[in-house]
């Protein structure tokens, strides 16, 4: 019910702090989603850049671009504010500035562009589940790391965590890139999402002094960014 706009029914009133473990699952099922539809515009003859940004589209649709708004916000936040309260007063307002257009526009370009160096509907399909368990897993690692920058709102909310929980989510994401990539793959990618977790949680140290619901979800977008990119590579 959080990350995606998906109809879960009851499912959605488990408490947030305790269903972490379950944002890898999330990933899973919009990873799939996105594959599917690039598998079905790729049979239909469209050329993979055309497809990849159709698939995107779909899981832009599932998820609300929910984690793209928290990108803009962190991103107009981190680069237009000069000091900590201007920069939370900034991601709190819903107008997209500048550097959050550019950090969005730049992100669909990395996931499209990769998504189409990978071509094949089956490369695709592995890269987008990877990707989006991967991302929805590297943002329980600022949860773990860092304070709530502010004592409202969903970081409020995830301020104690079970520490099952956290590592379980976890456990998921490593269980993504083992089963889906080879050894080799799989080390190199989890290495560049966590050395991209660890960057970004800093940064927001320095930024904000914490994580937010916008830190989050910047975080998921710029790890599936690193992730897809080294797939492209890795799996090209």
């Amino acid at each position: 019910m959080l990350l995606t706009r998906l109809p879960v029914g009851r499912l959605g009133g488990a408490d947030l702090a305790r269903a972490v473990w379950a944002f890898p699952v999330v990933g899973l099922v919009v990873g799939l989603l996105g594959g599917l539809v690039y598998w079905i515009v790729h049979r239909l003859g469209v050329p993979a850049f055309v497809a990849a940004s159709w698939a995107l589209v779909a899981i832009l649709l599932a998820t609300g671009a929910f984690h793209e708004d928290g990108l803009a916000d962190t991103a107009d936040g981190f680069g237009g504010g000069g000091t900590r309260e201007r920069k939370l007063e900034i991601m709190r307002d819903s107008r997209i500035g500048a550097y959050g257009a550019v950090a969005i526009g730049l992100s669909l370009l990395i996931r499209i562009g990769a998504l189409a160096a990978l071509e094949q509907p089956s490369h695709v399909l592995v890269a987008l589940v990877v990707a989006a368990m991967v991302g929805r897993g590297a943002m329980i690692v600022p949860v773990m790391i860092l304070p709530p920058a502010r004592p409202d709102g969903m970081a409020a909310r995830l301020r104690d965590i079970p520490r099952w929980s956290a590592m379980f989510g976890l456990a998921l994401a490593g269980l993504a890139l083992l089963v889906c990539l080879p050894a080799g793959a799989a080390i190199v990618t989890a290495l560049a999402a966590l050395a991209t977790c660890l960057a970004l949680a800093r940064l927001a140290r320095s930024q904000i002094g914490g994580h937010s619901g916008d830190v989050l979800g910047a975080t998921e977008v710029i790890v599936e960014c690193v992730v897809l990119t080294v797939l492209a590579g890795a799996l090209g």
